[in-house]
């Protein structure tokens, strides 16, 4: 009975370790598991701070934040002030002033000679003042608001009669004007305006005055028969009522037809006979505003639209530079 009994429990024992050795034996596959994860991990770990990291962006921002260069505080703006009839071909000059020098910031403002010299007398900040008539400057000169030694003549200029292209006009020149249905006239104040005047005086198509441009356009209107005059206000505003065609004719400078050749006729190119000679002086203007920086600016910009250079693109927009 006790040997059985002894056999028993050998017979559990050695089940037993074969179950133990079994179950061993089963467990290693999960052991495997912790094993094969690990790469990943690492790997997840390396990755994630390549699609999170800032610091490719970071020199970029900080080049953003560079401050400008230093020479940007030499810059230096002028005011000049010039007639209507300038605004196409300064616009050019200053264009190519500026390939030179870039720090000069040139400020225009275009008008009739006649409103920008009252604008200078009202005390208007102006470092230049182109004028297309020596009347304006002579006043200015006269009250004592220009720089001694910085007037200059630049150039001389044309009065010119035109029509609409194609227009079925009557007009042939001065002589016949009255024949239009309406005529663009600047205002005698304005220098195209006394201009045309002056040539109608001196063709005896109205009275003589002591001061042609003291003559009102309801005086010219009268003396030419009662012609539906419509005044404008400035040489640039004539030519768009014959351009627009609101008035059939209009007196305008020769350089105000640049550009529109395809839209207007000269009728009559008006000799120097009838209108005296158009010139356009320029000059430096008083302005007790401006810095030392700023006066040198105006006076080299006066310089360079008398030099040569600039004598060839006012040739180019049908200006006269053979002027003394």
């Amino acid at each position: 009975m006790k040997n059985r009994i002894i056999s028993i429990i050998t017979i559990m024992a050695i089940t037993s370790a074969a179950l133990l050795t079994g179950c061993r034996s089963a467990g290693s596959s999960p052991q495997t598991q912790p094993e094969e994860a690990a790469p990943r991990q690492a790997q997840e770990v390396k990755e994630e701070p390549k699609a999170d990291t800032p610091a490719p962006e970071q020199p970029q921002e900080t080049k953003e934040e560079v401050p400008a260069p230093a020479a940007s505080s030499d810059s230096t703006e002028i005011q000049v002030f010039i007639a209507a009839s300038l605004n196409t071909v300064m616009t050019e000059l200053a264009k190519k002033y500026n390939e030179t020098h870039p720090e000069v910031n040139i400020v225009y403002n275009a008008d009739s000679s006649g409103t920008l010299q009252t604008q200078i007398e009202e005390g208007a900040a102006c470092d230049i003042f182109f004028s297309a008539a020596q009347k304006q400057m002579n006043a200015l000169e006269e009250k004592g608001l220009l720089v001694p030694g910085t007037r200059k003549n630049v150039v001389n200029n044309q009065v010119v009669v035109i029509s609409l292209k194609d227009s079925a006009t009557k007009v042939t020149g001065l002589e016949d004007i009255e024949k239009a249905e309406s005529i663009a006239l600047a205002d005698g104040s304005v220098p195209v305006g006394k201009y045309t005047r002056q040539a109608l005086v001196n063709l005896k198509k109205i009275p003589e005055a002591e001061d042609v441009s003291k003559i009102t356009t309801a005086e010219v209107q009268e003396a030419l028969g009662g012609v539906e005059i419509s005044e404008q206000s400035n040489v640039s505003k004539v030519l768009s009522a014959v351009v627009e065609g609101s008035c059939e004719v209009g007196t305008t400078y020769y350089s105000d037809t640049y550009g529109f050749e395809d839209q207007v006729n000269i009728i009559q190119t008006v000799s120097y006979d009838l209108t005296g000679n158009v010139i356009y002086p320029v000059s430096r203007v008083i302005n007790d505003e401006a810095d030392a920086a700023q006066n040198a600016a105006a006076d080299d910009f006066i310089a360079y639209i008398t030099s040569d250079e600039a004598k060839a693109v006012f040739d180019s927009y049908y200006f006269d530079t053979d002027v003394e």
